[in-house]
């Protein structure tokens, strides 16, 4: 495959979070552009946030970086600074181990469109440091646990 367009690749809705932490996320979407074309160094989704849907809860990556840039609508990026609030044509990077949570929140009365650009590594660790969880990712999938290592699944 050469090309697609973007709204014709299969929607994800939700997260996989373990409750409570889903709900604000339950009705994101997310459509894997980088998976479509086999690309395996970094990952590309097309993300929709429905008016007060979160992208994620508030995290940041040891090893992966990030990328975002705001196709239509407006969202409310959440870091350690505070607020700042993305319209189209703005975009904000999250380098790796820096610490600094990140989030986006549709605040707005529309959906707000969004690409998202990530390293892909086989193993990581995301911190969440709002609610005291983290992931580790490894070839064999991901498993959730609190800040100090306990499963959480």
């Amino acid at each position: 495959m050469i090309a697609v367009r973007a709204d014709d690749l299969p929607a994800r809705r939700g997260s996989d979070y373990p409750s409570p932490h889903d709900a604000p996320c339950r009705e994101r979407i997310r459509r894997a552009l980088g998976d479509a074309f086999g690309l395996s160094q970094f990952g590309a989704n097309l993300l929709e946030l429905p008016p007060g849907t979160w992208s994620s809860q508030r995290h940041w990556h040891e090893r992966q970086e990030e990328l975002v840039y705001v196709l239509e609508g407006e969202v409310v990026l959440v870091t350690d600074e505070g607020e700042t609030t993305l319209t189209p044509g703005m975009t904000a990077g999250f380098r790796a181990g820096t610490g600094n949570g990140h989030h986006l929140i549709n605040r707005s009365d529309r959906t707000a469109r969004v690409i998202e650009v990530g390293t892909r590594t086989v193993e990581e660790v995301a911190h969440y440091p709002d609610i005291g969880m983290m992931v580790r990712d490894d070839a064999g999938g991901s498993d959730y646990f609190t800040a100090d290592g306990r499963p959480l699944k």
